[in-house]
């Protein structure tokens, strides 16, 4: 399900998605928008199988079901979206073509252990894997698609049996690694010499994590020289963690903010399904992140009629416009109770709001006395 938040973001619980993706016959446990065209969302399930969807349209574009024999652990794009890279529990990473519909590289056994890899692209266009050893210590590489026969790097870690799960920041070619269970965020820097991925430091904290999220970086307070920010999850909350780079110029600083991927999309999905690529539209944080006017999704359903073979039935032609109208009348009303439920809200705020000023000039009016 596709959903639209409001443009100054939640005062209502949504109920209504803008548009249902069914195409899966098992559960879906991985989405990821294309970086760089509007609308274009990837989503992998238990089935084994990635869908490429056009969300403007609802439609399922790319199918992708036959290039996977086991579980998928997690599917990246690089940094244009003309590739996705995946981990999968036969032990392969996969770099692929969607939209040729090819595996462009693989590496069997990336990782020998039999617990899970994740595998990201990298701004350069290198692969990033994380995985666990034959004698289950935890491992990180780093991959050349071009040449997938010896990683670039291969570094030991522990032995911890947490799967690493690795965020990337392409500005500073950064990645942190947070281990599922662990209580620490460790954090390296890839670069072009040897030994290509330096470690920089550890983040420890009290309570291990259940899970991580990651702001992106045009999300960032630059005045305090903010470089990364997680949200950490515990069992009944959600912690921030903020990562700063101590300086003592109070100026914008260049180093820690090149200018970043922002929001707009630098290709339509048409576009790119038609073969074009873009890199990302890029904007400057100098001054912070101004949000522009965000864009409501429009899903237009294109006419099933147009696709019909002309021999059809007389009765189907005429049911088909009967549901279509149901369905607008439906979405309609939703809307209406929508509006409704907000006014009425925004009303309850005034009340109380009221009730407020005039308790405070009491309070004035009894000091003055």
């Amino acid at each position: 399900m596709v959903w639209q938040i409001p443009e100054n973001g939640l005062t209502l619980s949504l109920t209504e998605p803008v548009v249902i993706l069914e195409g899966h016959s098992k559960r879906v446990g991985i989405v990821a928008w294309h970086p760089t065209a509007r609308n274009v969302l990837l989503s992998a399930g238990c089935d084994n199988a990635i869908i490429i969807w056009n969300v403007g349209t609802g439609e399922a574009l790319i199918n992708l079901d036959d290039m996977h024999s086991d579980m998928i652990y997690n599917v990246s794009w690089n940094r244009n979206g003309s590739l996705i890279c995946t981990a999968s529990k036969d032990k392969k990473v996969r770099v692929i073509d969607p939209r040729k519909q090819e595996i462009v590289a693989e590496k069997e056994k990336a990782h020998e252990g039999a617990r899970p890899m994740r595998a990201i692209f990298l701004a350069d266009g290198n692969v990033f894997t994380t995985g666990f050893s034959r004698m289950s210590e935890r491992q990180l590489a780093l991959w050349n698609p071009k040449n997938m026969q010896e990683p670039i790097a291969l570094h030991e870690m522990d032995t911890s049996n947490g799967v690493l799960l690795p965020f990337y920041d392409p500005d500073t070619s950064i990645i942190y690694l947070c281990g599922k269970g662990d209580s620490s965020i460790r954090y390296f820097e890839i670069t072009d010499e040897s030994p290509y991925v330096h470690y920089l430091n550890t983040f420890s904290s009290k309570e291990p994590q259940r899970g991580m999220g990651y702001m992106p970086k045009r999300g960032l307070d630059v005045n305090k020289c903010e470089i990364a920010r997680f949200f950490k999850l515990h069992e009944r909350k959600c912690e921030p963690i903020i990562m700063t780079v101590p300086r003592k110029s109070d100026l914008f600083q260049d180093d820690l903010y090149p200018d970043t991927a922002g929001p707009e999309a630098a290709l339509e999905a048409e576009e790119w399904f038609e073969g074009k690529n873009a890199d990302p539209v890029l904007i400057s944080l100098k001054h912070g992140y101004i949000p522009g006017k965000n864009r409501d999704l429009k899903v237009v359903k294109k006419n099933i009629l147009d696709s019909k073979p002309t021999a059809n039935k007389k009765c189907d032609l005429i049911s088909v416009p009967k549901k279509t109208t149901d369905t607008a009348s439906v979405q309609n009303e939703a809307k209406l109770d929508e509006i409704l439920k907000e006014i009425k809200s925004i009303k309850d705020t005034i009340c109380n709001q009221d009730e407020r000023i005039s308790k405070l000039e009491q309070q004035m009016a009894k000091i003055a006395a």
